[in-house]
């Protein structure tokens, strides 16, 4: 359970980055509701004893995040908004025209973390990996970026697939993992970046050096 798994964490000295997944059935449910959805996942936090800057809760539903602000401003103040604006098919990482909600408003809202995919932060620019407009309007606008997900591509020989999209054109050989971790610390500033793999971005830390 969602609780055995705190308590778990918890025991390794870990922090917590739970994702409230979108429901299965339609809220409200049962006299359930989308609050109370969101309400319960902070609660099991709150209930194990764990210390609110140690956890970081995740939605695609902006909602959810604002809930969080409003009602457990301790845990709604490092809530990470999932950017899901790319699934629309006129959106572009390059375009603010496109996007749902301009990173200023975002902020306004009391949102101070969001997370796009890979390749929603980076673009070519003369044949080199370069921030995106996205990740430029995101740092002016103060937000902190968290991103996903490294090691879950197929071989980088074949372009990198869906997470490389934007630099698939210079995406040839394994190791160009390691160019995009540099871009995404050195030129995005990305606070973090979520990893199946972890052995990479240690790696990176460890031999690239975190400044």
């Amino acid at each position: 359970s969602h609780a055995e798994s705190i308590e778990l964490i918890k025991s390794l000295g870990a922090k917590f980055t739970p994702e409230l997944k979108a429901p299965v059935v339609e809220m409200p449910f049962d006299g359930f509701s989308q609050a109370d959805y969101a309400q319960a996942l902070i609660n099991e936090y709150k209930n194990a004893g764990i210390d609110p800057s140690d956890v970081y809760p995740q939605s695609f539903n902006l909602n959810d995040i604002l809930y969080w602000i409003e009602h457990e401003p301790e845990f709604g103040k490092q809530a990470i908004y999932l950017e899901s604006g790319f699934t629309s098919g006129h959106w572009s990482a390059n375009d603010p025209s496109t996007w749902r909600h301009s990173m200023a408003e975002l902020k306004s809202l009391g949102v101070n973390y969001i997370a796009p995919p890979l390749w929603v932060l980076v673009r070519l620019r003369n044949g080199l990996m370069v921030p995106s407009e996205y990740a430029i309007k995101a740092k002016k606008a103060g937000l902190k970026i968290i991103t996903w997900t490294i090691e879950r591509s197929n071989l980088l020989k074949n372009g990198g697939g869906w997470y490389y999209q934007s630099v698939t054109n210079i995406i040839a050989h394994e190791g160009d993992v390691f160019e995009l971790l540099r871009v995404l610390h050195r030129d995005v500033g990305v606070s973090g970046v979520f990893s199946d793999w972890p052995a990479t971005t240690t790696f990176y830390a460890n031999c690239f050096g975190l400044e």
